[in-house]
């Protein structure tokens, strides 16, 4: 059996997508449409309660949802790929750092970011949260620029958590501020858009 992945293009399910590619895996995409709404739909609510994407259904049939909890648990089932560094080392202590740092201090901010009017009124009270969202996402996304070393996060080694990154910096709506302010980030993207079994997926979720 394969691994299946419920999400949508440009949504956390490229995280999970790019990270069974990368290490080969059979899986299937299951596409659930956010414009149209559908992970609110008792299909999906069926897999994950919460109504987020992306979920992931493992061969064996059980549900796994959260996209660093994917990640890790691809990593788990592909040691052979690399995506996570060996075990007990320090590199695997920053790997799991830096995927924690972006699902709990940016991810929280995209949402706001989307969809303010979920935490707060409409129209100008809306508004300004979405700004205060957007300057949280820069603030985070400046201190992963700092920290590459280059060309990936972890001194020179590839791991899920620069598919991570990846995925994060391409949900920058200001594309000027980005080229300006991120470029070591940017050069992250290049080369991971670049490896071979990476390319398609992201040639499919980000063009």
């Amino acid at each position: 059996m394969s691994f299946i992945i419920f999400g949508d293009k440009r949504s956390g399910a490229f995280s999970a997508e790019a990270a069974l590619a990368e290490a080969g895996a059979n899986y299937e995409f299951h596409r659930v449409s956010l414009r149209n709404n559908e992970q609110k739909s008792p299909a999906f609510l069926a897999l994950n309660p919460s109504g987020k994407v992306p979920a992931l259904k493992l061969p064996g049939g059980e549900i796994v949802t959260e996209s660093a909890a994917i990640l890790l648990t691809i990593a788990d089932h592909f040691p052979q790929a690399g995506l996570i560094p060996p075990h007990a080392t320090f590199a695997r202590a920053e790997a799991y750092r830096w995927i924690a740092f972006m699902a709990s201090e940016i991810y929280p901010m995209v949402e706001i970011e989307d969809y303010p009017e979920r935490f707060v009124s409409a129209g100008a009270e809306a508004e300004a949260l979405k700004a205060r969202a957007v300057a949280r996402i820069y603030e985070r996304l400046l201190l992963i620029e700092a920290a590459i070393v280059g060309p990936w996060l972890l001194a020179h080694e590839f791991s899920a958590a620069d598919i991570y990154a990846a995925m994060f910096s391409r949900w920058i709506h200001d594309k000027e501020w980005r080229d300006k302010h991120l470029p070591k980030l940017n050069a992250l993207v290049a080369a991971l858009a670049a490896r071979p079994r990476i390319a398609p997926v992201w040639q499919k979720h980000f063009g």
